[in-house]
């Protein structure tokens, strides 16, 4: 089973899903988003959970300052997202051509009796 764990900043949801794997023994891959740049196709997957606008942490201050926080076209929320991975909620937890976006454990359940 592989899974990456995209975060932009150490939260309590963050925390709860290191927390979550690590007590079910499975290797998380932690990709800090502001070091490692992500790709289009990356985003497409993650996009899959919801939507280019349900990745967004409109709760935070500093993205609230940032206008793609108030973009609706998907063209210009993706290229914002390319460029200021930090707008993104954390954790957005992938498995394959899977993802979640926040913590969610009855999905990842479900992933791990999948394998």
């Amino acid at each position: 089973m592989n899974i990456q764990m995209y975060v932009s900043k150490k939260n309590f949801d963050v925390q709860k899903a290191e927390r979550f794997f690590k007590e079910r023994r499975i290797t998380v891959q932690v990709m800090d988003l502001k070091k490692h740049k992500l790709g289009e196709r990356e985003v497409q997957v993650m996009a899959k959970a919801g939507g280019l606008q349900s990745l967004i942490d409109r709760e935070d201050k500093k993205v609230k300052e940032h206008p793609a926080c108030y973009y609706n076209q998907d063209g210009l929320l993706l290229a914002a997202i390319l460029e200021t991975p930090w707008l993104l909620k954390s954790p957005i937890v992938r498995c394959g051509s899977k993802a979640t976006v926040g913590y969610q454990p009855d999905v990842w359940e479900e992933w791990v009796k999948g394998n």
